[in-house]
């Protein structure tokens, strides 16, 4: 789940301008006009991290922070004050207290935002310093089922989704969740030869055929303990889809060659941008071995569909380019922004990822702009901007079904956080066709 913030700021533009930002750098932020609020939301949740403006038009900021150490009932998460430069003396009081940090108007969001990142860590250490696995409902919604699956270890999982959408990035965050310190050990079945294939998983004697100068332990084998990924299992020649089934079934497999069984224990992943029903129904993949991998499924939206990841994957492919190449280092313009969400992406988060590596590598300057994405002009047709009050309701809307999913859909709860009525999040919701699931 994503990290849960507490911001107490009473000036409205800061405030939301820090709400809406905390939020698209994937964080769930509870927004307090002033510290009586907090103090109650502190009483009933916990939070990840507070992040508190040291001026309050209730309580002064270090007033504020002593109740909190001295209230029993008040769960106390890393604290992160804002201040100017006249209260700057009050914030160092406050680290002597035991606040993590402060950080000084005009504030710097992505100091802000790297400083929660490392507290939350801290404060979840259960989560392994993981990001999130993007900003949309529908990538948070599938982070949150992870944990759950990991621990079953002897359960097969078959991710869907287009080619390039992400699957193999799934499957690795189940390795993950599961033990880091296994092997993961992935194969694509479309991209080895048929003739190959059997000695690939399964592992050959020395002299088993012609060209087997040595024995090979097949993938079955190095996975043992860890994790097996077949990515696109749907091309899976049909000879081999009934050694496949015996492998899984019973967790024995034969080298070509061999003549003595070996034991293998694995737990197994696999993937496919294809309708495997389809398949069974075209006889052309094993109906017991698709029942047999279908137990989980998780699908993984087209990038055309979650244009909340787009900025968000993007910004990350131009830091890890600059982590690489730092003389290369570039930042995303106003009209690469544009480019980027106007596009279609038929090629998912992986043609994502090639046109950014493209741009840093060939923008001439430390800007990346439209040209530099897309050289051709192959910019998919650009929809109608839409309104400012049309934004501004899908932003309400968002925010307000992520309050309700994260209160249990509790209505006075989640009334109570949002600071209005029962009555008012109930036509809200009429008027945003929000229905509980």
């Amino acid at each position: 789940m994503p990290p849960d913030i507490c911001l107490i700021e009473d000036d409205p533009i800061m405030g939301e301008s820090l709400r809406e930002r905390l939020v698209l750098e994937g964080f769930t932020v509870d927004w307090c006009e002033s510290g009586t609020h907090a103090l109650e939301l502190l009483k009933r949740r916990d939070y990840d991290a507070v992040v508190s403006d040291i001026r309050l038009p209730d309580i002064p900021g270090d007033e504020l922070f002593r109740r909190m150490v001295s209230d029993p009932e008040t769960r106390m998460p890393p604290t992160v004050f804002i201040t100017g430069y006249g209260t700057v003396e009050s914030a160092v009081e406050l680290l002597k207290l035991g606040a993590a940090d402060y950080l000084t108007k005009p504030l710097d969001p992505r100091a802000l935002v790297q400083k929660l990142r490392e507290l939350c860590r801290e404060h979840r250490p259960t989560a392994n310093g993981q990001e999130p696995l993007g900003l949309s409902p529908a990538m948070q919604r599938l982070a949150a089922k992870l944990p759950a699956i990991a621990r079953h270890v002897e359960t097969p999982v078959l991710i869907a989704g287009e080619s390039g959408s992400g699957k193999e990035v799934v499957a690795h965050r189940i390795h993950d969740l599961t033990d880091v310190d296994q092997p993961f050990v992935a194969v694509n079945c479309a991209a080895v030869p048929e003739n190959l294939i059997e000695a690939e998983l399964f592992g050959h004697e020395k002299g088993a055929f012609t060209g087997a100068g040595r024995s090979h332990r097949g993938l079955f084998e190095q996975a043992d303990g860890g994790l097996l990924f077949l990515d696109e299992i749907g091309d899976m020649p049909l000879p081999m889809q009934a050694k496949l089934l015996r492998a899984i079934q019973e967790r024995v497999i034969t080298r070509i060659g061999a003549d003595e069984p070996v034991s293998v224990r694995f737990r197994l992943v696999c993937a496919t941008h294809q309708d495997l029903a389809d398949l069974v129904r075209a006889g052309r993949f094993r109906e017991d071995l698709y029942y047999r991998i279908n137990v989980i499924q998780l699908l993984v939206p087209p990038l055309r569909e979650r244009p909340e990841d787009i900025l968000w994957l993007a910004e990350r492919f131009v830091a890890k380019h600059a982590e690489v190449y730092p003389a290369e280092r570039k930042r995303l313009g106003n009209s690469a922004r544009k480019a980027l969400l106007a596009h279609r992406w038929p090629g998912n988060v992986r043609e994502l990822q090639h046109a950014v590596e493209r741009a840093c590598i060939m923008a001439p300057g430390p800007i990346i702009e439209a040209p530099d994405l897309f050289p051709e002009g192959q910019i998919g047709p650009r929809p109608r901007d839409p309104s400012l009050g049309a934004v501004r309701e899908a932003n309400e809307r968002e925010y307000i079904l992520r309050a309700l999913e994260s209160h249990g859909w509790r209505m006075a709860e989640t009334a109570s956080t949002l600071g209005i009525s029962r009555k008012t999040l109930w036509q809200k919701m009429k008027r945003m066709d929000i229905q509980r699931p």
